[in-house]
């Protein structure tokens, strides 16, 4: 799988609000300038994240964006997905092969790369953007929101925990 530059400069861009913003709001100008992303670009990204609810803007001189929660509160999964960023990994259209993947059949491989993808899915919905803005060890932080979430699965069964 292949995250494009929606995904990826969506979180690039909710960083640099984090790290700059210190209660003010971030013009597009300054996102781009920073991080070298066409301003244009930015303006359709930041419609797509205001609608979602992650940014909320601010008008007039002075104006830009600002987060519309706390760091620790917004997750990965989140912005990617509001960018319209899909984040399957099998050939399927719709990701279940329901109209995609050989005559509607799944093909051999198609349990996989499923289950790729909600592997996918989970580490950014466990990563927020405090965890990507902080430097914090991203694949620890993961695994130990998972772990707190689904403690039975946190390690695997043949596994014996040595305290």
């Amino acid at each position: 799988m292949k995250l494009s530059t929606k995904g990826r400069y969506a979180v690039m861009a909710m960083s640099d609000i984090a790290l700059n913003s210190d209660g003010k709001p971030v013009s597009l100008a300054s996102i781009a300038e920073r991080q070298h992303i066409s301003q244009e670009y930015l303006e359709q990204l930041f419609g797509k994240l205001r609608k979602s609810g992650l940014v909320t803007s601010v008008r007039g001189p002075g104006g830009g964006y600002l987060l519309a929660r706390p760091v620790d509160e917004i997750v990965v999964s989140d912005i990617v997905l509001a960018a319209d960023e899909p984040l399957t990994v099998t050939r399927c259209q719709d990701g279940d092969a329901v109209s995609g993947c050989i005559n509607g059949d799944k093909c051999v491989t198609h349990e996989l790369w499923a289950a790729l993808g909600r592997q996918i899915y989970g580490f950014l919905a466990a990563i927020t953007l405090g965890d990507v803005v902080g430097k914090r060890n991203l694949a620890l932080e993961a695994s130990i929101r998972r772990a707190k979430a689904h403690p039975a699965q946190s390690q695997p069964a043949n596994v014996t925990a040595r305290v």
